[in-house]
């Protein structure tokens, strides 16, 4: 069966300077009604190496606990059609992108881009990319980041997380 599937909101605040975009929130994901939700998702375990997020707190004290570290958090796409939970089953003349440059617009400290994955990515360079005035091109540094998703399995958690850290860590 194909789903008509809604992002969440973002998590952001006046603080954040990094923006963590996934490209679609998957099954559990939407059940949970909370971003990263699937029990072997990487994110949280990697978000606690990095930020000393605890992975198995509440939902609400794990997104407080990245908003505190500067991380916001959201999806390139904001509604689109796809069964289950696969990034490469997203149908791709379905896709409604989330309004990613009136976000920045918003919140000015944003200064980098984190894509989750390579779907997150190649939907930003298709959707979001065109629409970024030359001034946020120029300002914004974005980086691809390889999938927290247990379907990008190529890579280890700790090969994973050295990746996250640095472009997290790294000075803006």
């Amino acid at each position: 069966m194909t789903a008509r599937v809604q992002s969440f909101a973002p998590i952001v605040s006046s603080t954040s300077r990094i923006l963590i975009l996934g490209s679609l929130p998957g099954i559990a994901s939407l059940q949970a009604a909370g971003y990263y939700a699937h029990p072997r998702n990487a994110f949280w375990p990697i978000m606690q190496s990095v930020f000393d997020v605890d992975a198995t707190a509440p939902y609400e004290t794990r997104t407080a606990s990245l908003l505190a570290a500067g991380i916001a958090l959201w999806d390139v796409v904001g509604a689109g059609t796809r069964p289950g939970s696969l990034d490469a089953d997203i149908v791709a003349s379905s896709v409604e992108a989330n309004d990613i440059v009136g976000l920045l617009g918003l919140y000015p400290g944003l200064r980098r881009i984190c894509l989750n994955g390579g779907a997150a990515a190649t939907l930003f360079r298709r959707h979001v990319a065109p629409r970024l005035p030359p001034q946020l091109i120029d300002t914004i540094d974005t980086r691809a980041l390889p999938s927290t998703s247990p379907a990008h399995a190529s890579l280890t958690l700790a090969d994973k997380t050295i990746a996250w850290r640095t472009a997290l860590l790294d000075p803006l």
